[in-house]
């Protein structure tokens, strides 16, 4: 077993308190900063509770009463059976980028695997209900991020989810899908064979009870992982009141990147993506507008992380990106002892580090991410 992999024990008091009447992920960040500990949290009193910011007695009441409700012996054994791990929010392998939002969920289900590489993370995001052309759009802009070095987010709804998912595929890239109810069930239920594709090539997650019904209710809080597992979001279809603009707000809201996908102008699905477009998202149509609009985006999200969140999570958090401690790949590693403090040509790398071009061009682009090297007009790099 990993170092990082926490005991069983520690999961069952985590979703005892997570599952506890009136706890949700913020209430629940609350209490471990208070008290310093979830066992500390479990065993405190009505009165104790109530000390929390936020807490008042009809709150701690319900989480005195309901925090051994929750049948945590029958969810392991059920996850066990469907192949499904979990972890919290003191795990290391928990995702950094998802960390850094206000509200992280405390523990996540997760069917397939999680790696440093899918640090590197776009979300791409837009209706049920698309064109063609936003189908197209999706798929393209999957594949093409994806055989950079990205690994593509989205919510495996039906249209451009799917297709974001799809393009990815195709690119043998690594998808991550954040669903709206517990692993348990497949939503849409026709996604079925997609979402095993998935979970071979990336994960599908839920912060949600295994069970839990794709219920209406679900998908907003869905949406801000969505938004937080990524650097930023690229919202290629979307209607007035499409469920992608929530995901871009959430993003917005934690100091991400949104991004948008023009479409035509007299077409309904585009008015959402043209009306992030006019309140300052960067408009997109190529890889390279990608990166561009990411920019240095880890040492933001280090920099620009909100007070509440560092106060929230203090106690078991790290930086997002800390240059001295940095876990490149090989590939990184490789091509950063190779860079000096002048520049050098993308097509000298190629020629003398032996590494393939595909794989140069997504470590380039995580290196370029992560703050440690800079890209100059016509394809030249140096060191920071």
């Amino acid at each position: 077993m990993a170092e990082a992999e926490q005991s069983s024990v520690d999961i069952e008091k985590w979703l005892r308190l997570i599952r506890a009447d009136g706890v949700g992920p913020t209430t629940f960040a609350k209490l471990l900063s208070h008290f310093g500990s979830v066992d500390r949290a479990l065993g405190a009193s009505v009165s104790e509770l109530t000390k929390v910011d936020g807490i008042g007695f009809k709150t701690a009441e319900q989480i005195v009463r309901t925090r051994n409700k929750f049948d945590v012996a029958t969810e392991l054994e059920l996850a066990d059976k469907l192949g499904v791990w979990l972890i919290t929010f003191a795990d290391d392998r928990y995702p950094p980028v998802l960390k850094k939002i206000y509200d992280p969920p405390p523990v996540l289900y997760i069917k397939g695997t999680l790696t440093a590489s899918d640090n590197l993370c776009i979300s791409i995001v837009g209706s049920r209900r698309c064109s063609l052309y936003g189908r197209e759009q999706a798929s393209r802009f999957a594949h093409l991020l994806s055989s950079a070095g990205f690994t593509i987010c989205s919510g495996m709804a039906r249209g451009i989810d799917s297709a974001a998912h799809q393009g990815t595929l195709s690119a043998g890239g690594r998808t991550i899908a954040v669903q709206g109810c517990g692993l348990a069930n497949i939503f849409p239920p026709e996604n079925e064979k997609l979402f095993q594709l998935i979970t071979e090539s990336g994960a599908c997650i839920s912060e949600l009870p295994l069970q839990y019904e794709p219920l209406s209710e679900n998908f907003p809080p869905r949406n801000r992982v969505i938004a937080g597992l990524a650097l930023g979001t690229i919202v290629v279809e979307a209607g007035s009141y499409s469920g992608a603009l929530i995901t871009a707000k959430a993003a917005l809201d934690n100091n991400r990147e949104v991004m948008a996908v023009p479409g035509k102008i007299d077409s309904p699905l585009s008015k959402g993506a043209h009306q992030l477009l006019k309140q300052g998202a960067k408009l997109i149509d190529s890889v390279e507008d990608v990166t561009e609009a990411l920019g240095y985006i880890g040492e933001q999200l280090q920099t620009h992380t909100s007070a509440a969140a560092e106060k929230a999570t203090e106690k078991i958090d790290k930086p997002l990106f800390d240059a001295s401690r940095l876990k490149l790949t090989e590939d990184e590693k490789t091509i950063y002892d190779y860079l000096a403090k002048e520049p050098t040509h993308i097509e000298q790398i190629i020629a003398e580090t032996d590494l393939a071009p595909g794989s140069i061009n997504a470590a380039l682009i995580s290196l370029r991410l992560k703050g440690l090297i800079k890209q100059l007009p016509g394809n030249l790099f140096l060191r920071k």
